[in-house]
């Protein structure tokens, strides 16, 4: 279900663009976070988090009260160098009287696929270390225009309203809270502040390299910036985008409740684990497609098995549906019964059923 904690919007106007952080901007972007009992930072050795931990650390002496930091690296052993920036970001905690800890990666890695594989890894073991240590929040760094790049890999992707909204400043993952306090900021003023408090960083090569998606796409950012598609602009882009699809979750929550109010069995389980889920098909086709794909989503993700649902295969689904539910053939027999990411959708006579699917048998040798 949606949280209405989502629609806090946070427009903190950032200091010069190209300025060092002010003090009072930097109490601006922790506030959020004062009253967490301790806070893991993830710190790359990167000029953006390398910023993080030096202005988090810098918010924390100024309070007499606040969260226990730990700076936590992860070292994902595919760079010769990622050892010694992680024994370097380790010595600037020292220094700044932060508790620091690395993490690897250890293991065979994947042959394709890896900075998604090296992503996945990153939030696992930082949220391991965070319950290992009280942490109820994860602060990374990712800056104004990491999200403008974000939003185009998405976009790029033909992803739906919520892709395009890119990161939000909270989400929870693997059980702690993941939180962005740079959304807004860019990476040229991170930059700027470390070299007004004289303190070093590494240079990860491989943000250059385009052999990966993401350097790709930063590579041609000066172009769309000529033609007004700057980082600022795209962000800001992104953050409408997130205001139109948190509105329209509290729609589809809604519709959601209309539909269990009207089905009996629903009403006479509420508040208990349903065994699946089921829709008036007249009522749900009488909704906007945007509500009808959103609680079609919804209820494959939460009783399939086999991960999250792909939107253009629910698409798919949803037109197949349609087309069955206007069908004026025989309804006691299934009109629709069709699998799709681990879920069972059946439409039988004037009701949709989403339902776990059988185990699929596996092929004799």
């Amino acid at each position: 279900m949606f949280s209405l904690q989502f629609l806090k919007t946070h427009e903190i106007m950032p200091d010069d663009d190209n300025s060092p952080i002010s003090a009072q901007f930097a109490k601006s972007l922790f506030a959020d976070w004062r009253r967490a009992p301790a806070i893991v930072l993830a710190v790359s050795g990167g000029p953006d988090s390398v910023a993080l931990m030096w202005l988090a650390a810098r918010w924390r002496r100024a309070l007499s009260r606040g969260p226990r930091l730990l700076a936590v690296t992860v070292d994902h052993g595919l760079r010769t160098e990622a050892a010694r920036e992680a024994r370097d970001v380790k010595r600037l905690a020292r220094t700044l009287d932060l508790p620091h800890r690395t993490m690897r990666w250890t293991g065979a890695k994947p042959k394709s696929g890896v900075p998604a594989a090296a992503r996945a890894e990153r939030y696992r073991l930082l949220a391991k270390a965070a319950r290992e240590s009280g942490a109820t929040h994860i602060l990374t760094a990712h800056t104004r225009d990491d999200q403008a790049e974000t939003l185009l890999m998405r976009l790029f992707r033909g992803s739906g309203i919520a892709g395009l909204a890119a990161m939000s400043r909270e989400t929870e993952r693997e059980g702690v809270r993941l939180a962005r306090p740079f959304l807004n900021v860019s990476k040229s003023q991170l930059v700027a502040t470390l070299e007004k408090a004289n303190v070093g960083f590494a240079d990860d090569p491989t943000n250059r390299d385009v052999n990966f998606t993401r350097p790709r796409i930063r590579a041609v950012m000066p172009l769309l910036a000529a033609e007004g598609g700057d980082a600022r602009n795209l962000a800001r882009l992104a953050s409408r985008l997130s205001r139109a699809n948190a509105a329209i979750e509290i729609l589809a929550d809604g519709a959601e409740r209309y539909l269990a109010l009207r089905d009996r069995q629903a009403a006479s389980s509420a508040g208990l684990a349903a065994a699946a889920r089921n829709f008036d098909a007249r009522a749900f086709a009488a909704m906007p497609e945007e509500i009808r794909l959103r609680l079609l989503l919804r209820a494959i993700n939460r009783f399939g098995h086999e991960g999250p649902a792909e939107l253009g295969k629910v698409e798919a689904l949803l037109s197949a549906l349609d087309r069955a539910v206007s069908d004026a053939g025989d309804k006691r027999r299934p009109r629709l019964k069709q699998t799709l990411a681990g879920a069972l959708v059946n439409l039988i006579g004037d009701r949709i059923s989403i339902a776990p699917a059988p185990a699929r048998r596996r092929r004799a040798d």
